[in-house]
């Protein structure tokens, strides 16, 4: 379930903090080749609850990534996958984001769906 997840009072976070990774792209037979093996990575981090969602933008000039680690975790991450290294892809930035709305805690990858009442609602558990 999509909700508030910052109060007034920064104690009552139910989520922290979370860290933005974004991808320049350029044109590159390198970057292609290496995408598939890429995006399994992405999907095991994503199963895992480390990766909150993924993609390219629309013209395919690069991507931005949600993680849900801290700063170390994320080095790792970057050192494991062989696609940051890769001809054609640039790390342009990583930034601390700290959301207002969004999934609760677990619901990662489940989109909302609203009810009658105009809530939302969703199910548990990575998807």
């Amino acid at each position: 379930m999509y909700r508030l997840i910052l109060s007034a009072s920064s104690s009552d976070r139910t989520v922290g903090h979370m860290l933005i990774l974004e991808l320049t792209f350029t044109d590159s037979p390198e970057r292609l080749a290496a995408r598939p093996a890429h995006r399994s990575f992405l999907a095991a981090l994503h199963e895992e609850g480390r990766l909150i969602a993924a993609g390219p933008w629309a013209d395919d000039s690069g991507a931005l990534l949600v993680f849900d680690v801290e700063r170390a975790e994320l080095g790792r991450i970057l050192e494991t996958d062989p696609y940051y290294r890769t001809p054609g892809v640039r790390v342009a930035g990583i930034r601390e984001w700290v959301p207002v709305v969004g999934p609760r805690p677990g619901d990662h990858g489940h989109a909302a769906q609203p009810t009658a009442t105009g809530s939302a609602t969703g199910s548990a558990g990575a998807g």
